[in-house]
């Protein structure tokens, strides 16, 4: 799959599908070792993640995000985490759902202000209501991860749909968060348009 690595920062990185989805995966590099993020596999990504350093495992924050994590892992020969909880190396995992048909967590990098979050927030098109920088995933949003989430200040929030937010992540967030509900009539307007606009495309 042709990918474009994207979300540059000091210990790490990502790279997006150029697809309606805006599958994004990412890499965190601790200490000379590699963790990789609902990854799906793409030109130069295996070559991108040796060159950062040892790969350490692959870690597949929402249950239904299968893409290339078990492909990765073993070619890797490292452990895929599905889903995991409590703390793993410097991560910290919060549980986002855990119902039988969603269970998702976030990863929470103390150290650096890092979230990445799988599908509770998003920047694909199809996730924002009008200028929004991030948005909630559409069916959260009338129950928001407030509780979970509320409580952190981060620099960075990664996302598995679309690019990340690399300036002004706190206020983002605090926005994404408070508005969710009242904005769902305008993010549905914008899904409906980037999938007339991903089908325009296609044809």
């Amino acid at each position: 799959m042709r990918v474009r690595f994207c979300d540059e920062l000091d210990g790490g990185f990502g790279w997006i599908a150029d697809e309606f989805m805006e599958r994004c995966s990412h890499a965190l590099a601790v200490d000379g070792r590699v963790w990789v993020i609902d990854p799906i596999d793409g030109d130069d990504v295996e070559e991108r993640i040796r060159a950062a350093g040892t790969p350490a495992g692959v870690l597949q924050l929402l249950d239904r995000h299968n893409r290339d994590c078990a492909a990765l892992a073993t070619r890797f020969g490292v452990r895929h985490h599905l889903v995991p909880q409590g703390s793993l190396g410097p991560f910290a995992f919060i549980t986002i759902k855990n119902s039988h048909s969603w269970k998702e967590v976030a990863l929470w990098w103390p150290d650096r202000r890092v979230l990445v979050c799988g599908d509770a927030l998003g920047t694909a098109r199809y996730f924002r209501a009008g200028n929004e920088r991030l948005g909630v995933h559409p069916l959260l949003r009338l129950h928001p991860p407030r509780r979970q989430l509320g409580p952190l200040q981060p620099d960075v929030v990664l996302c598995g749909h679309g690019e990340g937010v690399l300036e002004d992540a706190d206020a983002a967030l605090r926005e994404a968060l408070s508005t969710s509900r009242r904005r769902l009539p305008g993010q549905a307007a914008s899904a409906l348009r980037a999938w007339r606009a991903s089908r325009s495309g296609a044809d």
